[in-house]
């Protein structure tokens, strides 16, 4: 039996929400970029951009999820894909990680899915944890973005 909650955020969960993609946004040296409020998550998170999932010991919220659908079409196969998974550093090697995971695959099998997610290439602890649940790195595909200015150009 798990010492820990895991259920989809509602929308009285919206500090929870900021609050903890915060701390995500801290550790992953990404704070000047973090302008998420409470306003916005309660616009996007519970379904119209993405879903969140929450997780609790006792009733303090100590991990998020955020994830949204995607479609490989080559395949024909509908993707979860994790945007964020963050579990706070006292509730870290409990297994929490591995729960919101198995949660989330639950979701990509019932879908005849896939799931998929990015992670920073130098979070080691946390590649490590991946590839022991069997995650393939996919060195061969390479993140692209077009934003601010360059987006505004594009016409």
């Amino acid at each position: 039996m798990s010492d820990f909650v895991i259920r989809a955020a509602t929308v009285s969960d919206a500090p929870a929400i900021v609050s903890l993609l915060k701390e995500l946004a801290g550790f992953e040296k990404l704070l000047d970029h973090f302008t998420l409020n409470e306003e916005q998550a309660v616009r996007d998170m519970f379904g119209a951009a993405c879903h969140c999932e929450l997780a609790f010991f006792e009733s303090e919220p100590v991990g998020i999820a955020t994830w949204f659908w995607t479609y490989k079409s080559f395949r024909a196969v509908k993707g979860l894909y994790l945007e964020d998974l963050y579990v706070k550093p006292a509730y870290r090697g409990r297994g929490l990680g591995r729960q919101f995971l198995a949660r989330l695959a639950e979701k990509a099998r019932a879908a005849h899915g896939l799931m998929e997610w990015r992670v920073l290439d130098w979070n080691k602890p946390a590649i490590a944890f991946y590839e022991g649940l069997g995650a393939r790195l996919v060195p061969e595909w390479v993140d692209c973005r077009l934003e601010g200015a360059a987006l505004e150009r594009l016409s």
